[in-house]
């Protein structure tokens, strides 16, 4: 009985892709804005559950960057990330969680082909950054030819002392030109 009224008590945070990008059955989706360079994210993530006031870190899940241009000078690209309010219900003062208080960093890339450089944004959790604006997430600064890189980055969200419970619902958006 305790562990369920602790249950009912907790922000459960659930993350998804803009909703006209969402691949059916939760599957990645793929975006493209510069011919040659794409980028593959998660469909939906639940960052889990914690209590109003307290903090909440989780990963997203693989974010992914392939650029078969080859041989093209320059053949740089950046990768950025924004999010949204997560809301709750109609969302409203009580009911939503601001952009303010969501970071985000990138971590180290987790698998990388290729030539060129290629940057994280924010290599550690002590470089984080809040998602009050876009952000860069990670870069190919400089080299020819085809590439990939892989990173899973982490979200924490401080959860505000006067929200209401429930399933709060919010959009990350990663980007890449």
């Amino acid at each position: 009985m305790r562990l369920l009224a602790a249950l009912l008590g907790a922000i459960l945070i659930l993350v998804t892709a803009s909703p006209a990008d969402a691949a059916p059955s939760g599957r990645a989706v793929r975006l493209a804005r510069t011919a040659g360079v794409d980028i593959t994210v998660p469909a939906a993530a639940n960052l889990g559950a914690s209590f109003v006031g307290g903090t909440l870190t989780g990963r997203l899940g693989m974010v992914e960057v392939r650029d078969s241009r080859g041989p093209v000078n320059p053949n740089s690209w950046v990768a950025t990330v924004s999010a949204t309010a997560f809301v709750t219900g109609a969302g409203g003062p009580q009911r939503t969680i601001g952009t303010d208080r969501i970071s985000y960093w990138s971590g180290p890339a987790v698998r990388s082909t290729g030539g060129g450089t290629l940057v994280p944004g924010q290599p550690t959790s002590a470089q984080a950054v809040t998602l009050d604006v876009p952000r860069e997430a990670f870069r190919k600064s400089a080299g020819t030819g085809s590439n990939e890189v892989v990173w899973e980055p982490t979200i924490r969200i401080a959860i505000p002392a006067d929200v209401v419970r429930g399933a709060y619902r919010g959009t990350i958006t990663h980007s890449v030109a």
